[in-house]
């Protein structure tokens, strides 16, 4: 039998694992947040602060694509299997908005 997908379109109940790896990327990008204030607390120079940002920017994206993915694996196909056309829209209009 089919496992059914366990969010309500508000929210999720993620299992374990993934909870723990997003809780993870999050720390991580946190992490490097505060390392970026201390580099403008400590006067870094520009380029140095600049290269850190992309690093986070890249973090934030590989956490942004595993979320998406999960998301669509589950919710959005599960969904979809009932019927739900609408979800694909929805999923249309987050990719819209990643893509500013």
């Amino acid at each position: 039998m089919e496992e059914k997908c366990p969010c309500t379109h508000r929210t999720k109940q993620r299992p374990e694992e993934e909870l723990r790896a997003l809780k993870n990327r999050l720390s991580r990008i946190e992490g490097q947040i505060r390392g970026l204030s201390r580099m403008v607390d400590e006067n870094a120079y520009c380029t140095d602060i600049i290269t850190q940002t992309s690093a986070v920017t890249a973090a934030l994206n590989a956490f942004t694509r595993e979320l998406l993915s999960a998301h669509i694996r589950t919710c959005v196909t599960e969904d979809l299997r009932q019927g739900k056309a609408e979800t694909a829209e929805e999923l249309v209009e987050t990719l819209n908005k990643l893509m500013k």
